[in-house]
């Protein structure tokens, strides 16, 4: 049995922690909201994000991150990925040497476009990061259904540890070694997915979505590689598998809070609707600044920073996707 503490009480940490007890570790979770804590301990369910979900007794939520942290062989960092940053300056007093740090968050720093691992070892130098990500909504995996992910990091056997932690037989982990690639394909699924509500907004069908989501796949694949990712990373999990389950459910925020700016609802407008963290609109930031940087053709990116900072019409940014120049599919991808 392993001591895994996890920060960040939301619904994914809290579904996380509910796999990793089903699994037979000592699991602790960290918020920075005493009320939050007091639900999650007196009422054993996370009233807003998890309805029915009953989490087990042994489960223990706190607030004190020094009893968090206390003996624990992993650590799960899974809040808002612009919080990242401070989380990590919170965590340092606390942390061991070659720690296993497993990266649950899904993001871009906005401020500098640091993928998560780098804001993690920028602040904490001398841990191993792991990124867990692929298709997972918090909700199915809290009622155990079949879900698939990859444990992606530079180092081989923390990539294994983390995969035989989590793995039961409603979670499979495979294991990657391109961590770039496994945190743009995750990051950059968030826009696509806030396009696509936008698309449902707007009214569009289904021939709208499927070409959006491979067009954005394609361009997703297109900056990864510039910075050092494998192409192939963009066509298992955390690439199109990601892309595709936030496209194409209601559990999707980013989806969500498209659907809300396609209607005609402003951005703040939009997140005040959904009531949760919404990544895609600081992603979206973050990428525009990185295709810039690597001068790299993202033009639903660029459509899309457009439309969320700009103030351009949905429709309008549509139109001048649609009406580009002629293009060979595939002349630029690679693939």
């Amino acid at each position: 049995m392993s001591v895994v503490s996890i920060i960040g009480a939301g619904s994914w940490g809290t579904s996380l922690s509910i796999l990793l007890n089903k699994n037979g570790h000592d699991v602790r979770v960290w918020s920075l909201f005493q009320d939050e804590v007091d639900m999650l301990n007196d009422e054993r369910e996370h009233k807003k994000n998890l309805p029915g979900v009953r989490i087990p007794e042994s489960v223990i939520f706190t607030t004190n991150l020094k009893d968090c942290l206390d003996g624990h062989n992993y650590i799960v960092i899974v809040v808002p990925s612009q919080v990242v940053r401070e989380t990590c300056r919170l965590l340092k007093p606390y942390v061991y040497k070659d720690d296993i740090v497993i990266i649950c968050s899904k993001g871009l720093e906005e401020k500098t476009g640091m993928r998560l691992s780098e804001v993690i070892l920028s602040e904490i130098s001398d841990v191993q990061p792991v990124a867990l990500y692929g298709p997972s909504h918090a909700e199915e995996v809290a009622h155990g259904i079949p879900t698939t992910v990859v444990a992606a990091s530079s180092n081989r056997d923390a990539a294994i540890e983390v995969q035989d932690l989590f793995m039961s037989p409603a979670f499979r982990v495979y294991t990657s070694s391109d961590l770039i690639g496994a945190e743009i394909g995750s990051a950059l699924k968030n826009i696509i997915a806030l396009c696509g509500g936008i698309c449902d907004g707007l009214g569009y069908g289904d021939n709208s979505k499927a070409a959006l989501i491979t067009r954005g796949i394609t361009e997703i694949a297109r900056l990864g590689k510039a910075m050092g990712a494998s192409s192939k990373t963009f066509a298992g999990l955390t690439g199109i598998g990601d892309i595709i389950v936030t496209c194409t459910s209601n559990h999707s925020r980013n989806l969500r809070a498209g659907r809300l700016i396609g209607k005609g609802y402003t951005v703040e407008e939009a997140q005040n609707e959904i009531k949760m963290v919404v990544e895609g609109i600081s992603a979206t930031r973050a990428a525009k600044e990185l295709a810039d940087r690597y001068n790299i053709s993202m033009p639903i990116i660029q459509e899309a920073y457009k439309i969320l900072f700009e103030g351009k019409q949905c429709k309008e940014a549509v139109y001048d996707l649609m009406t580009r120049s002629r293009k060979h599919e595939t002349e630029d991808t690679g693939w």
